[in-house]
């Protein structure tokens, strides 16, 4: 990237609205660290208290999916660059904000991943609600304590479809794409 492409990189974040954007190692600091950043952002944008708090709730929830969720997928020199590695953006655009998260992850993980999102996106608040009140009951807890909440509770919050993708980097390697819209 040559020095002047560092006003291009500005002028796109500027022209596309993204008023926070992390791409790094993610740790458990680096929440409080956006957390204070966005809390000053939306200051500024004098944003709504109770869209703030959706905001707050989904981002804290879309991190936590981060954090519990980046594995380890393998130990060449090329995979462990990406080990820990996640993309954050939040964008706001008339009056919604865009959460929007990228992380490497297993191939092999990818069917149950996109098997959650599809289920959570196929109900009505009524059906989430439910499902939520069910999965929150069953009490069964994933080998890394979490009890499977998260796409479902982002879901509830946000009151939109949760978009994704996944992208082919490697034969072992996807590259898993979030956006949600909070109105």
């Amino acid at each position: 990237m040559a020095i002047t492409d560092v006003y291009d990189f500005y002028r796109k974040m500027e022209d596309d609205n993204i008023i926070l954007s992390f791409k790094g190692v993610f740790t458990a600091d680096l929440l409080t660290s956006i957390l204070s950043i966005l809390e000053s952002k939306m200051i500024d944008l004098d944003i709504d208290p109770k869209k703030k708090k959706r905001v707050y709730n989904i981002l804290v929830e879309c991190f936590q999916n981060l954090y519990h969720h980046i594995e380890e997928i393998g130990d060449t020199e090329e995979l462990i660059k990406h080990q820990k590695t996640a993309l954050i953006m939040i964008k706001h655009e008339d009056g919604a904000f865009m959460v929007r998260t990228g992380n490497f992850l297993d191939k092999a993980a990818i069917p149950n991943i996109k098997e959650k999102l599809d289920t959570v996106n196929k109900l009505n608040s009524e059906e989430l609600r439910e499902l939520y009140r069910e999965t929150l009951n069953n009490e069964n807890r994933s080998e890394k304590g979490t009890a499977g909440l998260g796409f479902i509770d982002i879901a509830r919050k946000s009151r939109n479809k949760l978009e994704y993708n996944f992208i082919d980097v490697t034969d072992q390697i996807g590259f898993f794409c979030l956006n949600v819209v909070i109105d």
